[in-house]
């Protein structure tokens, strides 16, 4: 499958049926934190990288199988809004799915009327704000050089009053944004936002940069008193599943989108009852295009 894959396990939106739009890591951020790694394609323009049709037709086919899933999520490997036919996309996916349609974005393009417009088609828009003025936001996000915080955050504003489905908001907090002037600083903007949920994430999972670090408990705990929200930490995520029969293909299309420490992937495994996890295991350790990251005291797998 070139578009589609998972179900995921998502500690936020359950199974995750996963809609990817765009080429792997296509983006106007190059976050500091992503689990994929640096950006290859730093881009802010926006292009119909793939036929609509083309999406839509290998969606049909993996609904010919019954996957069960709790949401369907354009989501991508990148930044989805730099999909051009995007608000098409979501159109033909509710159009064939009874679950909800979500949108997981960074919200750089919401100074733009048409993104917002496309984006209220959605059933949920998981928006992330990682930062909190150009500062912080060019430490953080390392945008394109075209994007301005003040003109993202303007977007989010009026897209939060408008907006009739659920927002939810994610803020990802690390040991060098999450002292207390930073939480008051999100605080002070938060005020200003119309939103149903706030996520305050920390990364899990090997970061972009070496120098990024885990923000520890008791200072997640102090930004859930100062800001609210839920701490990603307490949520729990269902197993990974493919319907892809070969076991190395499988792991691979979920690692080329979702990167896997090697607990997830033994798990994975034996609910699809493999009998070589050990070779295949060694298989992965040793394919030339998979980067093994310690992290955390976990290896962690993801495509080069």
């Amino acid at each position: 499958m070139q578009y589609i894959f998972g179900p995921v396990p998502s500690r936020r939106l359950g199974l995750s049926l996963g809609i990817s739009p765009i080429p792997r890591k296509t983006c106007n951020y190059s976050c500091i934190y992503c689990q994929l790694g640096r950006t290859d394609r730093l881009t802010n323009t926006r292009k119909l990288f793939f036929p609509v049709e083309a999406i839509i037709s290998e969606l049909e086919e993996t609904l010919q199988g019954q996957p069960a899933f709790d949401v369907a999520t354009i989501v991508g490997e990148g930044e989805p809004t730099l999909y051009l036919g995007l608000g098409a996309l979501i159109d033909q996916v509710k159009a064939r799915v009874d679950k909800p349609v979500a949108v997981i974005t960074n919200g750089a393009l919401m100074d733009d009327p048409e993104i917002r417009a496309e984006l209220s088609k959605a059933d949920i828009v998981l928006l992330s704000m990682d930062a909190y003025d150009q500062t912080s936001f060019q430490k953080i996000n390392r945008p394109h050089g075209k994007i301005k915080f003040a003109e993202v955050y303007k977007g989010l504003q009026i897209f939060s009053q408008q907006y009739q489905g659920q927002l939810w908001l994610e803020i990802m907090l690390m040991a060098d944004n999450a002292d207390d002037e930073a939480l008051e600083n999100y605080a002070q903007l938060l005020k200003e936002l119309k939103y149903q949920r706030l996520y305050l994430n920390t990364p899990v999972r090997p970061p972009a940069e070496p120098d990024v670090y885990a923000l520890d408990p008791d200072r997640m705990q102090k930004a859930v008193s100062i800001l609210g929200g839920i701490s990603i930490d307490l949520l729990h995520s269902q197993g990974f599943h493919s319907e892809i029969a070969d076991h190395n293909a499988a792991i691979f299309s979920i690692i080329k989108r979702h990167p896997m420490n090697q607990f997830e992937i033994e798990s994975f495994l034996k609910t699809r009852g493999c009998k070589n996890i050990k070779e295949v295991m060694e298989n992965l350790q040793q394919d030339d295009a998979v980067t093994a990251i310690k992290y955390k005291g976990y290896t962690t797998y993801r495509l080069k």
